[in-house]
């Protein structure tokens, strides 16, 4: 499923159907499995999974700030977290383990510390010229 989850960027339902039937599991367990852990997902995420960490230090250092300016760089929102043009997907977490470096902003596996709304903007920008 990581593999799979790895190459799409989630879980396409026919990947589920098509893992559940080499592994002799049935689907429903299988899809208990990819709907408990977090890690996984059955929706199309964009090519920059952008988390925004909503940790208590991340919290008082003012990421309620940051996240609004990547909801607007990006044209996302709480309710349509992905892009249109499938570049970014935008997720809240509770901690990703950096507060001495926060706010902090995790893009796919590349951590960018002490972020403001102007540097997510920045960064908003160069993931696009990047793409």
């Amino acid at each position: 499923m990581q593999d799979v989850q790895e190459q799409y960027r989630y879980l396409p339902v026919k990947a589920l159907t098509y893992i559940a039937e080499k592994v002799g599991m049935s689907e429903s367990k299988l899809y208990g499995v990819a709907t408990f852990y977090g890690n996984f997902s059955l929706n199309a995420k964009g090519k920059y999974v952008m988390k925004v960490c909503r940790g208590t230090a991340c919290h008082v250092r003012k990421s309620a700030n940051v996240l609004a300016a990547l909801y607007e760089a990006t044209d996302t929102s709480e309710r349509k977290p992905t892009s249109e043009d499938g570049l970014f997907s935008i997720e809240i977490v509770s901690c990703l383990g950096a507060c001495g470096l926060s706010p902090v902003v995790m893009v796919n596996d590349t951590v960018h510390a002490a972020m403001t709304p102007d540097k997510a903007k920045e960064l908003v920008a160069q993931l696009r010229e990047e793409a």
